[in-house]
């Protein structure tokens, strides 16, 4: 296993990669990897639904050493704030220079993921070069579209901002 801050290093490299490739490159990278996604997080996502969310993202929130909170947790939302993504936070302060779609990566193969369970995901990525985001999933698609009214509300003309799975 290669140490984290290689590890961060190289996927950025991998976005500049496939940002030159073009967009469905990295539609494809995503598909792959939210598949692989499926085999860690299928079963608990469907058996205990946004409760089990909350138990894996708490989880990776501690292997990952992860400054982020949850703001709402229920049978129908699930809010979270990353306050500062270790992640994004270690590209940026490398001399690489920071991929324009580093931040994407999550959305990227979350929201398939949420999509075959049922769930619509609001994700507000704050600045694609702040290590800073918040993730929401709601089992209602109205809940879900009235929260991304509400967050592109605080994003006036950077809806690219703002990501969702619904629409």
């Amino acid at each position: 296993m290669i140490p984290s801050d290689h590890f961060v290093r190289f996927y950025n490299e991998i976005f500049k990669y496939l940002q030159k490739q073009g967009p469905e490159a990295i539609a494809e990278y995503y598909q792959t990897i939210s598949k692989h996604q499926e085999t860690h997080c299928w079963e608990i996502f469907t058996q205990k639904g946004i409760p089990g969310m909350k138990e894996y993202w708490d989880n990776i929130r501690k292997e990952e050493n992860c400054d982020g909170e949850v703001l709402e947790c229920s049978e129908t939302v699930y809010r979270s704030i990353m306050n500062n993504c270790p992640s994004l936070s270690k590209v940026v302060d490398n001399d690489a220079g920071a991929s324009d779609i580093y931040c994407r990566h999550c959305p990227g193969w979350v929201m398939p993921l949420l999509t075959k369970c049922g769930y619509y995901c609001v994700e507000d990525l704050v600045g694609l070069d702040i290590p800073r985001c918040q993730l929401s999933i709601f089992k209602n698609l109205e809940d879900a579209r009235a929260y991304r009214e509400r967050v592109l509300k605080r994003h006036p003309g950077k809806p690219e901002l703002v990501e969702s799975n619904f629409d």
